[in-house]
């Protein structure tokens, strides 16, 4: 199972995607607890005011006086979740809210835990002066926070301190409702939710403008590679941005290595081509001079021979990355000069030729090699014709396609298939399509073309030939 798409962009985006949920679940985690933080501390300092005010009704000896008990608002509101009562050795004092029932207390209320332990606050000197209240804060257990439910079940928030005195510890115990809490704090994390989704979608378009501008000297450099592969160009310019550089010059030192390459077969290949026309002539011309060759056989092996250095002498002009491709032919003229040539030749057969193509039509190829590459299909065309050769060209986006058709006996459709098997050779066919069709084919493909076989609309066979056509600048 693949968990990263294959485009390096699609790559880009879910890892950053990824990256930017967890980073906006962690802010809102964040906000709603420093939220949460901050409305408590709210509710603390209601709470801790209250128990300040009751604990100067403890006397040092432990006996509670109610009537400096008093109750803040909304202490004295009965039902309305804010209550307080004071627990020690001279018997208890509670708000007005709670009438005569005790304050509902978790079960272990009394049982502080080490880290809600807090450090007692500073309050200012009490009206009487401290001379009721004398205890002093270092003798004291800070507030310490604490959780339960009343007896509706509704949360509750506590604040809890002990005050220690000749005859026990009294405990103050403040409540409040954690409704005020919760209330408030959904209302803030509503907008903060939604300014979030809002920020996510930012980062995410900001991310896909980011990978478009970011990727874009790849898309251009891909460009500049066809076009050198196509021959427009000859190296691979790119100026910015600084880390596809040495990219950059391993490619250019790649092609620049390639074409020496090339050059160095080309040349092989040449020399060895050339090296053995001269024999072959010689041969041939001391053949026919001692009349060696009466019924042709070895004239026809010659021809064979000779057919093969030019198959080779064209692949080696093709393989040139950039020569060949700069060469622009205009394909009407190269087709009537061929016709009218192959027309004298065969004029025996009375073919009808009609080249339909425009006048405009043009394609990147060497032009030595396009005429080979058309000479031979027509030669075949016009061979294996009953009557009738048409030719036509038509623009296929990058390429021009040019069908030459006749109205022969053809091919069957498995001797097609078979001919146009990668590597079976096309001259051990029999019927007129020989080795002429072989080099045609390999000429197409080395110049950026393909060459295809089909029935023809007219009874025979039909050739499809694509070609590089000219790009306007």
């Amino acid at each position: 199972m693949r968990l990263l798409p294959r485009s390096l962009t699609g790559r880009l985006m879910v890892t950053a995607a990824i990256a930017i949920t967890i980073a906006l679940l962690g802010a809102a985690l964040a906000i709603g607890h420093v939220l949460e933080r901050f409305v408590i501390h709210g509710l603390d300092d209601r709470l801790d005011a209250q128990i300040a005010v009751v604990a100067r009704a403890v006397g040092p000896d432990g006996s509670l006086d109610p009537a400096l008990a008093t109750d803040l608002p909304p202490f004295d509101d009965a039902g309305s979740g804010w209550a307080w009562e004071v627990i020690g050795q001279g018997g208890r004092l509670r708000s007005a809210s709670l009438g005569t029932a005790d304050l509902p207390l978790p079960p272990d209320w009394d049982n502080p835990r080490p880290w809600d332990r807090e450090t007692p606050r500073n309050r200012e000197t009490p009206p009487d002066g401290g001379r009721r209240h004398h205890h002093r804060d270092d003798d004291r257990t800070g507030p310490r926070p604490l959780d339960g439910v009343d007896r509706s079940g509704r949360p509750i928030h506590y604040r809890i301190v002990s005050l220690p005195t000749a005859t026990g510890v009294a405990t103050i115990v403040a409540a409040g409702p954690r409704s005020i809490v919760e209330r408030p704090l959904r209302a803030a994390m509503t907008p903060l939710l939604v300014s979030l989704l809002l920020l996510g979608l930012f980062l995410s378009l900001a991310l896909i403008v980011q990978l478009r501008i970011g990727l874009r000297p790849l898309n251009r450099l891909t460009r500049l590679l066809v076009a050198v592969r196509e021959g427009d160009l000859r190296h691979v310019a790119v100026d910015e941005p600084t880390e596809l550089l040495p990219l950059v010059e391993a490619l250019n030192a790649l092609i620049a290595a390639n074409e020496d390459a090339l050059a160095r077969a080309r040349g092989h290949v040449a020399n060895l081509a050339h090296g053995l026309k001269t024999p072959l002539a010689t041969l041939r011309l001391d053949l026919d001079a001692l009349r060696l060759d009466p019924d042709g056989r070895l004239d026809a092996q010659m021809a064979r021979m000779e057919g093969q250095i030019r198959h080779h002498l064209g692949r080696a002009r093709a393989a040139d990355p950039g020569g060949t491709a700069e060469a622009v032919v205009m394909l009407r003229a190269c087709l009537e000069d061929l016709a009218q040539a192959i027309g004298r030749i065969h004029a025996d057969r009375h073919v009808d030729a009609r080249i339909e193509v425009a006048d405009t039509a043009a394609v990147r190829c060497d032009p030595q090699d396009l005429d080979e590459l058309l000479g031979n299909l027509l030669d075949n065309a016009w061979r294996m014709a009953g009557s009738a050769v048409h030719v036509t060209a038509r623009d296929a986006g990058r390429h021009v396609c040019v069908t030459i058709a006749d109205d022969g006996p053809g091919m069957s459709e498995q001797d097609m298939e078979e001919a146009m098997v990668e590597g079976r050779r096309l001259d051990e066919r029999e019927g007129g399509h020989g080795y002429g069709l072989a080099i045609s084919r390999e000429l197409a493909e080395l110049h950026g073309g393909s060459l295809a076989l089909a029935r023809s609309a007219l009874g025979g066979l039909e050739v499809r030939v694509r070609l590089p056509k000219v790009l306007a600048p």
